[in-house]
C-alpha cells in the first residue's frame, strides 16, 4: 500500500495528519497498525478517535509474543470488549503468555470484560483506604495525592473502574478531610498575598519548593508512581525463553529492581541526561532497587578520561550515588566468547563488504530492494576462522566485520543484519593494546544488561526500534533477557545538545569551553550556577511520556528562578555605578545598620556595622538627569529612599566634567527634615576603606540566549549562522556591598569550596553565583581577591527570550 493509502487509512481511525504521515515512515508500526485496523473491520469506513486510539495502542505497544494472536486482540476491540487503555495493555500481557488459541472466559476474566464497577463502589472502596492512611493524609496535605492516587489504583476491586471517576472522587474525599489547598500546599512561587500572610507563606514555599526535587525522605516522586513508569513490570514479570533464566536471576538478584545509566564517555553531559540520569536512579530508588553507572566503552577512538572523570562528577553532583561503577569493557572477555557461540549457533558470519556496499544491500539512498550479503551463508567454521584472523589483527580496519544474522527483509531497520565486532587498532583507555576488535553498541548493550541482571532497561524513544534486536540477541544466545522501555528526551529550544556541533562550537571559538554557562551541558550550567536541586525537581515535574516534544527554555529558567527566589540571599550589587556625594554630611559619619539577607526570613541571617557614609554608589539606571511624571527613582530636586536606610536623600546638583560627563551626584541626607516617605527605595553601597566597602567585581558577566531561533540547526545557513552576537555582556567595573563575603564563607562552610554554590540575588538586576574564575586570597589580604560573577537567570522572564 502506498505511503498516501496508509496516510488515508490512519487517519480514518481518528489519527491526525502529522501523526499518520510519522506512522506511515515507520516501517515497523505501519504494517503492525495496518493489519490491526483491518482485522478489527475497519479498513473500509473507519472508526471512531476512541476505538481508534485502542488500536493505535495495541499496534505500537504489542510485543513479538502478542503479534501471535494480534487479530484476536484486534477484534476484542472492534467487539466493545476492550474499552480502555489498561484493558489493552492486560490484554497484550495475557497473550504474551499464551502459546495455545486465545480462551474467551480466560481472556474476560483476566482482561476485565464485562466488569461494571459502580459509582458506589469507587466512592467505598476509597473512603476505605483513605480511613486506614488518614493520619499520614493530614500530615502530608496535598503533596500526598500523587502517591494516594497510584496507591488506590492499586486497590483490586477498583482496577477496571473508569480512571477519571476514580481520581475526581478521590479528589472530592480529600477535600473533604483536610479542605482546598492553601498557602501551605504551596510548591512554586504564588501571587502576592496580604502582609499578615507572608511569613507563613515564605515558611511553607521554603519547605515544599521544588515539590519533586526536594521531597522529604523516603517519599517518591510522582512521575515513578504516576504514568507510564508506574505501569512498568515488577522483577520476574518479563517472560524468558527459558523458565530457569529467570529462576537464577531472581536468585542472584533477590528480586530486586536492578536499572543502569549508561553513557558513552565521549563528551560531556547535558540536560537530556539529567533526565536519564532521574529517571534511571529515581526509579531504582523508588522501588528499593540499585542503579549502576556504567560507561559505554566500546569506541576507544572518541573516548577521553576526561570524560570519564566529568560523567562521574556529573552524577554525584545531581545528587545521586551509583551502586556500582562498571564498563562495558568490563565484559570484554565474555562479550567475545558469546561472539564465537553466536557463530556456532549459526546466527553471525564474518562479511567482507564494504560500508559502501551494506548501504546498497539494505536499500540505499531510496529505500529500494534489500538482498542478503553473499558471506551470509558461508560455513560455519569458516566464519570462525575468519573471526579469529580479526581477533589477530590479520585484517585492516573496515576490511572484514562480524554481523548478526537477522532478517534482511523485516520492516525494521535495526533487524538488518547488524554489525557485532569490528576491527580497530586504536588501543582502549582500559584495556591498551589487548583487543584490536572491538564489539558495537547493538551487541554489547544488551549482553551488559544482561549479565548484570537489569529489571528495566530504560532508554529514550531512538532505541524503540532496537528493542526488537535487543529481544533476538539474548534469545539467540540463551541469556536472561531484561525488559527494554522507552520514553520521551528531554528536548529545549534555543539550544543544541549534538556533542558534535558543541564540539564545533568549542573548538572553533564560539564560545569558551564545554563548560560555558553559554550552553546546556551539565558542567555549563553548574558554572553558570543553576542548583542540582532545580534541575532534578524540574525533570521530575516534567513526567516521563511516550512521544517527543520540545520545551521552552523559558520554562526552565522560570524553574531555576523560583527555585533561587526560596533558597538564595539578597544582596545590593551596583552594575554600573554612579558617585554620590551626601554634602550634609561630615567626612567620618557612621550610621549602624542592620542588613537583612532577605527581608522577612530570618532565617537568612544579617549581616550588621554597615554604615551609611558621606560617600555612595547607586546604580546609572536609577538615575534620569531629565525628570518625568511616570518616574520615580532619583532626578534632580527629587528624594528617593535608599534599602534599609532610616530617611531618604534629595538629589541637589550634578557634577560633570569637561566633555559634559555626569561625574558624580550632589545629595542631601533627610535625616532632619519632614520629607514625606519616598515612593521608590533603591539600592546602593558604601565607599569606606576601613570598612572595606564596596567589594569590587572585576566582571559581571551577564548571558543571553546563544541563538537568535528556537530551532537554530533549522537555520538554512547552519546553526552557527544563527548564534547571538550578544549572547555574553561583561561589566567591568560593578560593585557588592560587604555582605558578600559572608554569604561566600557560608557557603564555601557548605560546599567544600565550590564556587558556583555562592548564589544570591542581586536586588533588581537577577541571580548570580560566583565563577571559577574567581581567586579569593588568604583572609586579611583581600588585595589579593578576584571576584567574577555568573548570571543565572533574571529576576522574572525576559520577554526579548521569547
Amino acid at each position: 500500500m502506498a505511503d498516501i493509502e496508509l496516510v488515508a487509512l490512519f487517519q480514518s481511525i481518528g489519527l491526525t495528519e502529522q501523526r499518520a504521515k510519522d506512522t506511515a515512515k515507520n516501517k515497523k508500526l505501519a504494517p503492525t497498525l495496518k493489519t490491526t485496523i483491518t482485522e478489527a473491520g475497519y479498513a473500509e469506513g473507519g472508526c471512531d478517535k476512541i476505538v481508534g486510539d485502542l488500536l493505535y495502542a495495541l499496534a505500537s505497544t504489542a510485543s513479538k509474543d502478542a503479534t501471535t494472536h494480534l487479530g484476536y486482540l484486534a477484534r476484542a476491540i472492534s467487539g466493545n470488549k476492550l474499552k480502555s487503555q489498561d484493558q489493552v495493555a492486560a490484554a497484550i500481557k495475557f497473550a504474551e503468555n499464551t502459546t495455545s488459541e486465545i480462551k474467551d472466559e480466560e481472556f474476560d476474566k483476566a482482561c476485565g470484560v464485562g466488569v461494571t464497577v459502580t459509582s458506589e463502589q469507587i466512592t467505598n472502596s476509597i473512603a476505605a483506604h483513605i480511613e486506614a492512611i488518614r493520619d499520614t493524609l493530614i500530615k502530608e496535605r496535598y503533596k500526598f495525592l500523587g502517591p494516594l492516587l497510584a496507591q488506590v489504583k492499586q486497590i483490586p476491586e477498583l482496577r477496571w473502574a473508569n480512571g477519571i471517576d476514580v481520581k475526581n472522587e478521590l479528589e472530592k474525599q480529600v477535600v473533604a478531610i483536610i479542605g482546598p489547598r492553601d498557602e501551605r500546599d504551596l510548591v512554586v512561587k504564588g501571587k502576592k498575598k496580604d502582609k499578615d500572610s507572608k511569613p507563613a507563606q515564605l515558611k511553607s514555599q521554603k519547605e515544599n519548593l521544588p515539590s519533586a526535587s526536594e521531597s522529604k525522605k523516603g517519599s517518591i516522586p510522582n512521575m515513578f508512581l504516576e504514568g507510564e513508569l508506574a505501569k512498568l513490570h515488577k522483577p520476574g514479570g518479563n517472560k524468558q525463553i527459558k523458565p530457569e533464566l529467570m529462576e537464577k536471576h531472581l536468585k542472584e538478584t533477590g528480586s530486586k529492581v536492578l536499572t543502569r545509566f549508561p553513557p558513552e564517555p565521549n563528551g560531556f553531559l547535558h540536560i537530556g541526561h539529567a533526565k536519564a540520569i532521574n529517571v534511571n536512579f529515581g526509579y531504582a530508588k523508588a522501588h528499593n532497587g540499585l542503579c549502576y553507572l556504567r560507561y559505554d566503552d566500546t569506541n576507544p577512538e572518541a573516548e577521553d578520561e576526561e570524560y570519564f572523570i566529568s560523567i562521574k562528577e556529573t552524577v554525584e553532583w545531581l545528587g545521586f550515588a551509583p551502586w556500582k561503577i562498571t564498563y562495558s569493557s568490563d565484559y570484554f572477555d565474555q562479550l567475545y566468547e558469546l561472539a564465537i557461540e553466536l557463530i556456532k549457533r549459526d546466527k553471525a558470519y564474518a562479511c567482507s563488504c564494504t560500508p559502501e556496499e551494506m548501504h546498497e544491500m539494505r536499500g540505499g539512498d531510496n529505500g529500494g530492494e534489500r538482498r542478503e550479503c553473499v558471506h551470509r551463508n558461508r560455513p560455519i567454521e569458516e566464519s570462525l576462522m575468519e573471526f579469529q584472523k580479526m581477533k589477530e589483527g590479520r585484517y585492516k580496519e573496515g576490511e572484514v566485520t562480524l554481523r548478526m544474522k537477522m532478517d534482511m527483509q523485516s520492516g525494521n531497520p535495526q533487524f538488518w543484519d547488524l554489525v557485532a565486532y569490528r576491527v580497530l587498532y586504536t588501543p582502549h583507555h582500559r584495556t591498551k593494546d589487548k583487543w584490536c576488535i572491538y564489539p558495537t553498541y547493538d551487541y554489547t548493550h544488551c549482553l551488559c544488561d544482561s549479565f548484570e541482571n537489569i529489571t528495566h532497561s530504560l532508554c529514550t524513544l531512538e532505541f524503540r526500534m532496537s528493542r526488537e534486536s535487543y529481544y533476538w540477541l539474548c534469545d539467540a544466545l540463551e541469556v536472561y533477557k531484561p525488559v527494554q522501555f522507552e520514553y520521551n528526551r528531554l528536548n529545549i529550544n534555543n539550544t543544541i545538545m549534538s556533542k558534535r556541533k558543541i564540539a564545533k562550537l568549542v573548538n572553533e571559538g564560539y564560545v569558551r569551553g564545554w563548560d560555558d554557562p553559554r550552553i546546556y551541558t551539565l558542567p555549563a550550567l553548574r558554572r553558570r550556577g543553576v542548583p542540582p536541586q532545580a534541575i532534578n525537581g524540574f525533570v521530575q515535574d516534567l513526567g516521563v511520556t511516550t512521544s517527543n516534544s520540545t520545551i521552552q527554555v523559558s520554562r526552565f529558567e522560570k524553574y531555576v528562578r523560583d527555585y533561587l527566589d526560596v533558597h538564595v540571599p539578597r544582596l545590593m550589587v551596583i552594575v554600573e555605578p554612579l558617585k554620590v556625594v551626601i554634602e550634609n554630611l561630615p567626612d567620618d559619619y557612621l550610621e549602624e545598620l542592620v542588613i537583612p539577607f532577605k527581608p522577612k526570613d530570618p532565617a537568612m541571617g544579617e549581616v550588621s556595622q554597615k554604615g551609611l557614609f558621606k560617600f555612595i554608589y547607586i546604580d546609572k539606571s536609577d538615575f534620569r538627569e531629565h525628570d518625568s511624571p511616570d518616574y520615580f527613582r532619583l532626578a534632580v530636586g527629587k528624594s528617593v529612599g535608599l534599602l534599609h536606610v532610616p530617611h531618604c536623600i534629595t538629589c541637589v546638583d550634578i557634577a560633570k566634567d569637561s566633555e559634559g560627563n555626569i561625574t558624580h551626584l550632589i545629595c542631601r541626607y533627610e535625616n532632619g527634615s519632614d520629607v514625606k516617605k519616598p515612593k521608590t527605595y533603591i539600592q546602593w553601597v558604601a565607599e569606606s576603606a576601613k570598612h572595606k566597602s564596596p567589594i569590587c567585581l572585576n566582571e559581571v558577566r551577564i548571558y543571553n540566549n546563544l541563538f537568535l531561533s528556537e530551532n537554530p540547526v533549522a537555520h538554512p545557513d547552519g546553526f552557527l549562522s544563527d548564534i547571538n552576537s550578544n549572547s555574553l555582556e561583561v561589566a567591568s567595573n560593578s560593585l557588592a556591598e560587604i555582605g558578600l563575603r559572608e554569604i561566600i564563607s557560608r557557603s564555601f562552610e557548605k560546599s567544600r569550596n565550590e564556587f558556583e554554590s555562592v548564589r544570591f540575588q542581586a536586588i533588581r538586576v537577577g541571580y548570580f553565583c560566583l565563577d571559577k574564575d574567581s581567586q579569593l586570597g588568604d583572609q586579611g589580604n583581600e588585595l589579593s581577591d578576584k571576584f567574577v560573577l555568573n548570571k543565572i537567570v533574571s529576576l522574572k522572564e525576559d520577554p526579548k527570550k521569547n
